[in-house]
C-alpha cells in the first residue's frame, strides 16, 4: 500500500456510514491547522487559493491548481478532496487527461462541476455535462488510484435554481460513475432531504456556507459529507480586513488581543 492508496482508503470509508466535517484549507499552514483540531478530511477551495494569489474566484490554471494540490496534499496525513472546477476543460477527453494529472498530485478524491462560466449559458448541456463526469471516471479507472469522484451540479450557484434538474443531472452523474454527489447552495431541509433521497444509496455532499443547518441536523437527514468552500477563508480574510481597517481609521490595534499561538498548533506533529 502507499501513502495515498491508504488515504484514498480511508476517504471511501469516511463516506461509507455517517456524517463528517471536510473543512477548507486554503494553503499548507490552515491544512495543518486543521488536520491539528482533529478533521478526518480535508478538502480545497478554488476561491481561498485564487484570493491567496491576489485574484477571484474561478481565475486559475489548471497548472496552479495541480501544484496547489501537491502542496496540500504533502502537508497532512489526513485524505485531501480537491475542488477541481470544471476539469479545466469542455470537451471530455481533456476532462480525462486533466484528471489523470490531479489523480497522481497524491489527492484522495476530485470534484467536477456542470458550470460554463457563461453567464448566457452557465450549465454545460446535460448530455454533454454527463459525458464529462463519465470521462473523469474512466481518468480515475486507468489511473489506478481509486480517487473518489463528486459530480457536482451548480445551478443553484449561477442562476439557475431547478431543484427538478439538479436532481435529474445527479442521479446521471450518479450512473456516470460518480461516488459522491454535491449540489452546492442547496438550503433548505427539503430540497436536501429530495437529493438525499434521489441518489441514495450514494453519498451527498453538502455545502455549509451560512448558519442554517448544524452537523447533527444535517447528519439525521442522511447528509455523508459536509464542506464549507471559502467560507472559513472568508472568516480568516474578515479578521484581517477588520483590524487592517481600524489601524487605517482609528490608528489603533484593539483587535491584536486574545490571538491564537499559530507556532504551537503548528508545531504539533
Amino acid at each position: 500500500m502507499t501513502v495515498q492508496s491508504d488515504r484514498v482508503a480511508a476517504f471511501h470509508r469516511l463516506h461509507s456510514s455517517g456524517c463528517f466535517v471536510m473543512p477548507n484549507p486554503w494553503d499548507a499552514g490552515s491544512s495543518r491547522a486543521l488536520e491539528q483540531l482533529g478533521f478526518k478530511a480535508l478538502a480545497t477551495t478554488s476561491a481561498g487559493l485564487a484570493w491567496t494569489l491576489g485574484r477571484a474566484d474561478n481565475h486559475l490554471t489548471l497548472d496552479e491548481t495541480l501544484e496547489h494540490l501537491r502542496v496540500v496534499a504533502d502537508a497532512v496525513d489526513v485524505p485531501v478532496n480537491a475542488d477541481f472546477e470544471s476539469g479545466f476543460a469542455v470537451d471530455p477527453q481533456q476532462v480525462n487527461l486533466h484528471v489523470k494529472l490531479a489523480a497522481a498530485t497524491g489527492i484522495a478524491g476530485l470534484s467536477i462541476e456542470d458550470s460554463t462560466g457563461d453567464k448566457a449559458h452557465p450549465l454545460h448541456e446535460f448530455g454533454l455535462a454527463v459525458e464529462r463526469v463519465r470521462a473523469a471516471r474512466k481518468a480515475i479507472d486507468e489511473s489506478g488510484t481509486g480517487i473518489v469522484l463528486t459530480g457536482r451540479s451548480e445551478g443553484f450557484v449561477v442562476g439557475r435554481p431547478d431543484i427538478d434538474e439538479t436532481i435529474r443531472r445527479l442521479r446521471a452523474y450518479a450512473d456516470a460513475g460518480a461516488d459522491c454527489l454535491y449540489a452546492p447552495r442547496i438550503e433548505t431541509v427539503e430540497h436536501v432531504s429530495a437529493i438525499i433521497a434521489a441518489v441514495s444509496p450514494k453519498p451527498v455532499n453538502l455545502l455549509i456556507n451560512a448558519p442554517f443547518i448544524t452537523v447533527a441536523e444535517a447528519a439525521a437527514l442522511g447528509v455523508r459529507r459536509i464542506s464549507v468552500g471559502g467560507t472559513l477563508a472568508r472568516s480568516a480574510w474578515a479578521g484581517f480586513l477588520n483590524a487592517a481597517q481600524e489601524m487605517a481609521d482609528a490608528g489603533t490595534f484593539s483587535r491584536f488581543e486574545r490571538l491564537p499561538d499559530v507556532d504551537a498548533l503548528l508545531s504539533r506533529r
